[in-house]
């Protein structure tokens, strides 16, 4: 069922069908008696998956070298978090683009600066 799914899955899909496409290959993955708060917990587990990434593919940083293998691909953990964060808006009845579209609206008002010190 879950390929089938997937296999309708185009680039022309709009933020609402793939909203719908998580909501139900969560429930044949066996997770839609997950609470909210268990998916919140998890979307910040999977946000803490894409620092690692990040600092893996980032020079100059830190790295447990025995781990990095374990560490997945920054676009494969972006992915991650955007199917939580899905599963939870679909937890919560809220249609992502209409809530984006809406949040633009009021970001467009605002006046948006850079805080920048000067050095002397």
């Amino acid at each position: 069922m879950q390929t089938e799914l997937y296999n309708k899955l185009h680039k022309g899909n709009s933020l609402t069908d793939v909203q719908l496409y998580v909501k139900e290959v969560i429930k044949e993955r066996g997770f839609a008696d997950q609470s909210v708060q268990e998916n919140m917990l998890m979307l910040i587990e999977e946000t803490g998956e894409l620092a690692k990434a990040i600092r893996k593919n980032t020079g100059g940083m830190s790295v447990d070298e025995e781990r990095i293998c374990k560490y997945d691909t920054v676009e494969n953990e972006a992915a991650d978090i955007f199917i939580v964060l899905l599963s939870i808006c679909n937890k919560l009845n809220v249609n992502l683009y209409e809530a984006f579209m809406e949040k633009e609206k009021i970001n467009i008002g605002r006046n948006w600066t850079i805080n920048k010190e000067e050095k002397e």
